[in-house]
């Protein structure tokens, strides 16, 4: 995105504020280029930032990172709000920031948020904003579609008042502008206040303008709900056409013919659709949810749908008994009912062992947060029961899990958020990987994962790479992100097994790396140096270290082959560079903290404040008596500044309040070597 920047534009007007902050124990970051994309980058770059000029690492500061820079237009102009992330005392950080630039305002979203930086607008008497007045508008609309109550089945919005609700009709009675409408249908359509005529003409403009690409248009949600409330006749052959996509609105209107549409989905294993079958059919057909999510499990595992299937249909079981709780800040024991019955459900014969087996893996860090809440229960009765269901699912958890492991195909977090439980590899830990690896439906991410953890405790064979080789070529070779996972690209794993495993095909994976193209994997290639290490590898490594190029791996890597090499503990090669010019600090320390267990590196880019991982080796570096005191420091402060003991609702998965307090115990045990930091 190129800005052309003036000082008559928002950005430029920002930016000249900008200039002036500081002082105090508080400064203010370069505004961003590509490079700070997220939030750790924003406090890597401040701790550069400090070491360059001196500033003492309690300072405290504020940034804006490159996703946050989409607030503004190519022109400067401001079209969104701007976030302002920070960090240190946020006391300290607002003092810094005022009240924002002339023009302009600043909301301070409290300890656990960024700030908001956005224009000041005028309203007239009803609070509406001029429609030609875009940031006011925009504010009109956010306010506006701003949820009372969010659920994971259900979202609430306040009554608009008349005067609201004539505005946004009126920005719908002339011609349709398709990109304009989207802002002002779904706060309409929330209310169910759409009108036949307004729909009827959008869905002609949508259906003429996007004609076979129907879900490309952003704005197609409320325009569906409102075609299947009013009964339209075209709105069933539109959702068809929709696909999937559409399965929350099929069943928020159950019938006949849309509990046909969302078993169709569903069979192919879309979680989504299946949760929509189970609303529909436990509308329709059983009003007993238990049975009902017995019948759907049954035709599932028959039509050997995939195994998301079964995690969906326990989802949409779970809605089913619970009084679903808030979904934004939620207190502590608010989803008490919801984890109680997953537990239940692990241990209950009347459901088939698959949907058991659904529940048992979702309960697997939960079991602890179950018997926690119970003790603050005050009926004695109902706590026992609790634990009594505790107690009985983990008789069974051992057996319902063997076998098991997490979704290979969703959100790569989530992954992530379990990687702690593979530090170690149970014997049937180490089938399921072998098995997925042969299995040719697992994707490159699924690989990737699993080769990884293979690899890395030494448990990777040459089956597993003869399994991947036909593979290499036409999958392996595409472009994969591992920036923000645990693992590397899986073929760098693959290269390192093959040279590990002196195998034949290692000659031609090295000589696909060494050709200029595709261009994304060079900066990855020297990782592949891991494997069969020698001496001109560890010194091809240690050149681009000390270059100052971009560290995607590199150090980690070469901090791992060092102690191959030497025989030694990765610990004690990382601890000699704390002095040693050429390294960055905040490299350093990531990778110091990410090879504590050697068996399992951590590969993320960066200390990752909400993970159990990440924490657990914190501590373990500052604990560590073989260690020198300068390496032990650097565990202790990231220790002090994880997730854990300052937003502990952050780490995931959720830590229960003994974990809390035990993870303040451990600091503040420690407090003398805090203030000696």
């Amino acid at each position: 995105m190129v800005v052309l920047v003036g000082l008559n534009t928002d950005l430029g007007r920002i930016k000249a504020w900008w200039r002036t902050l500081g002082g105090d124990g508080f400064t203010v970051l370069p505004p961003p280029t590509r490079s700070r994309y997220t939030q750790s980058d924003g406090h890597e770059d401040a701790a550069e930032l400090f070491a360059t000029r001196g500033i003492p690492e309690t300072a405290s500061f504020a940034y804006w990172h490159w996703q946050s820079h989409d607030a503004f237009a190519r022109s400067g102009d401001l079209r969104g709000v701007l976030y302002l992330h920070w960090g240190g005392d946020h006391a300290t950080v607002a003092t810094g920031l005022g009240e924002g630039p002339p023009g302009y305002r600043i909301v301070n979203n409290g300890p656990q948020g960024a700030f908001q930086l956005d224009k000041v607008t005028a309203t007239d008497a009803d609070g509406l904003p001029d429609p030609e007045d875009t940031a006011g508008v925009r504010q009109f609309l956010s306010r506006i579609d701003e949820p009372r109550r969010r659920t994971a089945r259900s979202t609430e919005y306040d009554p608009l008042a008349r005067a609201e609700e004539r505005w946004l009709h009126d920005r719908l009675s002339g011609p349709v502008d398709l990109d304009a409408a989207v802002r002002f249908t779904a706060p309409l359509e929330h209310r169910q206040a759409l009108t036949p005529d307004e729909t009827a003409r959008l869905l002609s403009a949508w259906r003429e303008t996007y004609a076979g690409r129907l879900a490309a248009w952003r704005g197609w949600r409320p325009v569906l709900r409102a075609l299947l409330r009013q009964e339209h006749p075209e709105a069933w052959e539109v959702a068809a056409e929709l696909g999937a996509d559409a399965s929350h609105a099929l069943a928020a209107h159950p019938s006949p013919r849309s509990l046909e549409q969302l078993r169709a989905w569903a069979l192919t294993g879309d979680e989504g659709a299946v949760r929509g079958w189970f609303r529909a059919h436990h509308a329709l057909r059983e009003p007993d949810p238990v049975r009902a999510a017995h019948a759907l499990s049954e035709e599932l595992t028959d039509r050997t749908a995939p195994e998301a299937a079964q995690t969906g249909l326990l989802h949409a079981l779970r809605e089913a008994v619970t009084d679903e709780p808030e979904t934004r800040r939620p207190a502590a024991d608010a989803f008490f009912p919801l984890l109680l019955a997953t537990i239940r459900f692990a241990t209950d014969d009347r459901l088939p062992r698959p949907l058991r087996v659904a529940a048992a893996k979702a309960a697997a860090d939960t079991a602890d947060r179950v018997r926690e809440a119970a003790g603050r229960l005050t009926d004695a009765a109902e706590a026992a029961d609790a634990l009594a269901a505790v107690e009985r699912y983990e008789t069974v958890r051992d057996d319902l899990l063997a076998g098991t492991g997490p979704d290979l195909t969703g959100y790569e977090g989530g992954l992530g958020d379990i990687y702690h439980r593979y530090r170690t590899l149970s014997p049937a830990d180490v089938r399921w990987l072998h098995d997925r690896l042969a299995d040719p439906s697992t994707g490159v991410q699924g690989i990737a994962f699993c080769l990884e953890l293979l690899h890395a405790h030494g448990e990777a064979t040459e089956a597993d790479l003869v399994a991947l080789l036909p593979r290499w070529k036409k999958e392996l070779t595409k472009q994969y992100r591992t920036t923000y996972t645990e693992w590397r690209h899986p073929l760098v794993t693959l290269t390192c097994l093959a040279l590990d495993l002196e195998h034949p095909a290692a000659a031609d994976l090295l000589a696909w790396w060494s050709k200029p193209k595709p261009l994304w994997k060079e900066p990855v290639r020297l990782l592949t140096h891991l494997g069969a290490p020698d001496e001109e590898k560890a010194a091809e490594l240690w050149e681009f270290v000390v270059s100052g190029g971009h560290d995607t791996g590199h150090l980690m890597t070469w901090v791992l082959l060092r102690a191959r090499l030497d025989g030694t503990h990765p610990l004690h090669v990382a601890e000699k560079l704390i002095a040693e010019q050429g390294t960055r600090d905040y490299v350093l320390h990531r990778v110091l903290i990410g090879v504590a267990d050697p068996a399992q590196p951590l590969w993320h880019y960066a200390i990752d404040r909400r993970s159990h991982s990440w924490w657990q080796r914190a501590q373990e570096v500052a604990d560590d008596p073989r260690l020198s005191d300068a390496a032990r420091a650097i565990g202790m402060k990231a220790a002090r500044e994880h997730h854990i003991t300052r937003y502990p609702d952050q780490v995931r998965p959720p830590v229960t309040q003994g974990e809390v307090s035990a993870a303040r115990a451990w600091l503040e045990a420690r407090a003398d070597r805090t203030a000696a930091d």
